[in-house]
């Protein structure tokens, strides 16, 4: 009797039946990489495409032939557009610096919260909140019911209302794995808490940091929903933007080139920038 168990016990597994769970298709892994292949296209191929229409003659009708300067000519001869440019790059160095030193001093303390996981859950709300919602929410609060004059201040506040979840959830993937124990063995040594951070937990947090910063100053220098519920007389990029798109005298070939310009200066620094932090941070 025991003999049978234990050729019952050694048996091997049966084998998957033809047909059976969907991790086992033969085909999985290649049409995995064809539905790759898709999203990135329908990622970047319209980036290629605007940059295409950029320096055609005829932009609005999809054609990029015959190729002309023209719209570069046209957006470099009218500088209207240089004060809002400037007006936004200023609000979202200003937004990504608040962010990122914020979204680190709560993340260093939210994982020794007894109440963290509530605490979590209310910064990260207004990820879900529509924009326009909040934007008119903040517009409530500060004009009519504070009496306050909306301007680049009030655009600034609300980015950091928005860039905020971002920025700390970023900064959070890094705490909660954050090894205590090495706080705990440089008190023991006799350093002090400041030298502690500067020593031991910044150069494993600078990542998060960073990543904190750089997607606080992405999402302020693309933000229009909340921009222009805040705005009150102000204009930022994005705002110039929407506004000469859907003036009666299109402006839109213009936007084309300057959109371009913008693409062919933050791309390359972002990829710099991800190199840096993750390529050679892993090598050293």
């Amino acid at each position: 009797m025991s003999h049978s168990v234990l050729q019952l016990s050694v048996r091997e597994p049966a084998a998957q039946p033809k047909g059976g769970a969907w991790s086992y298709w033969r085909g999985w892994p290649a049409c995995a990489k064809w539905i790759t292949f898709g999203v990135l296209g329908l990622i970047y191929f319209p980036l290629l495409w605007l940059a295409m229409m950029s320096v055609s003659a005829r932009p609005l009708s999809g054609i990029p032939f015959p190729l002309s300067g023209a719209n570069y000519v046209s957006l470099f001869t009218n500088n209207d557009w240089l004060a809002p440019f400037g007006i936004s790059v200023m609000i979202a160095l200003g937004v990504a610096v608040v962010t990122a030193l914020t979204a680190t001093l709560v993340g260093r303390a939210l994982p020794h919260s007894p109440r963290a996981g509530t605490l979590v859950l209310l910064a990260v709300l207004p990820l879900f909140i529509p924009g326009m919602s909040m934007g008119a929410a903040q517009f409530i609060f500060l004009r009519p019911m504070l009496g306050l004059t909306l301007g680049f201040w009030s655009i600034f506040l609300g980015h950091v209302v928005w860039a905020f979840p971002f920025s700390l959830l970023i900064v959070l993937v890094l705490t909660t794995r954050f090894d205590s124990r090495l706080v705990e063995a440089a008190a023991d040594l006799g350093a002090s808490g400041w030298r502690t951070f500067w020593d031991i937990e910044l150069p494993i947090l600078r990542p998060g940091i960073v990543g904190a910063g750089t997607f606080g100053f992405l999402i302020s220098f693309n933000e229009v929903q909340r921009s222009i519920f805040l705005r009150g007389t102000a204009t930022t990029m994005p705002i110039w933007n929407w506004e000469m798109a859907s003036s009666q005298q299109s402006q839109v070939p213009v936007i084309f080139s300057l959109e371009t310009i913008v693409l062919a200066v933050v791309l390359p620094l972002l990829a710099a920038l991800f190199w840096v932090l993750f390529v050679r941070m892993d090598k050293n």
